[in-house]
């Protein structure tokens, strides 16, 4: 029976098998899918997919710069305990090396790509499954590019379970860059200046502290003065620039950033399984269910 590129990657996604263990897998069983299925897991080859169901919302965040080029991605697995195995750690550090090195796109070109090994990020990821015993996950990463003139700011805040990496130019001061990194990683700000929050978004909040002041009881003639106050505490909220530096509150980010002749052009913020559902642990029931066995 002449084995398809469909069947390959139909057996690919109920396996997690690599493609060419996949291909001879329905070449040995006569293209027949169940069978392929059992060879597979006889092989030891499909231990992947039995954990793709299972969640992984633990892991590290990591950076990695070289020259003008710098990545930050995030690395998931089950358990905080697998997250600081070598192996896991090793992984990371070897998927940012890829990333660095060949600049993907996009999430799934990244995981298509072939490594140095030959083999692509997904097939190295799920032999790294094989081997720790967890589902493992490259979640997002993101390259960013600077000048000559510019620095990175890179900051891991409790060994990876926050990242930031900061874009600044103007300077070469990487202490600098590092302490607004960190600023990013204690307050979380979503923009780096007013002019990159929506009309939307201002609209949206001025309509709530307009409501907010006329529920006050707050004569309406003075709520459109109160409401473009109280604005300027939103901004403080969302914009870095707008902040008040954690090393200095008497002093604003974007006033620190300008004294030293810097200005910041970009940032990325991961926080490990932001967003993510988590595991749920019981740990009375866990227990419970064991004296029943």
């Amino acid at each position: 029976m002449a084995i398809t590129a469909q069947m390959v990657k139909e057996l690919r996604a109920k396996t997690g098998a690599g493609m060419l263990d996949c291909k001879k897998a329905l070449t040995e069983t006569n293209g027949n899918m169940e069978e392929a299925i059992d060879f597979l897991r006889k092989k030891g080859m499909a231990s992947a997919a039995k954990k793709a169901d299972r969640i992984a919302a633990e892991g590290t965040t990591y950076i990695l710069s070289e020259g003008n080029t710098a990545v930050i991605l995030e690395v998931n697995a089950e358990t905080d305990f697998v997250a600081k195995n070598e192996n896991f750690q090793q992984l990371v550090k070897e998927l940012a090396e890829h990333l660095l090195a060949n600049k993907p796109a996009s999430l799934e070109e990244a995981l298509e790509q072939k490594m140095s090994s030959g083999e692509t990020v997904t097939d190295y990821i799920n032999s790294a499954i094989a081997k720790i015993g967890e589902k493992i996950t490259l979640r997002r990463f993101e390259v960013k590019t600077k000048s000559d003139n510019g620095v990175f700011g890179e900051y891991l805040h409790m060994g990876g379970r926050i990242g930031v990496l900061t874009v600044l130019e103007g300077t070469t001061d990487e202490e600098m860059a590092k302490d607004v990194a960190m600023h990013i990683a204690a307050i979380n700000p979503k923009y780096i200046t007013r002019d990159q929050v929506s009309e939307e978004e201002i609209e949206r909040e001025r309509q709530v502290l307009t409501q907010q002041a006329l529920n006050e009881g707050k004569p309406e003639k003075i709520v459109e003065k109160m409401v473009e106050g109280r604005l300027g505490k939103f901004f403080e909220q969302i914009c870095l620039l707008d902040q008040p530096f954690v090393k200095n509150p008497d002093e604003k980010v974007g006033k620190f950033v300008k004294s030293k002749g810097a200005e910041v052009v970009g940032f990325v913020r991961y926080e490990v399984g932001e967003g993510m559902e988590k595991r749920q642990e019981n740990f009375a029931e866990e227990v419970m269910s064991q004296t029943k066995k």
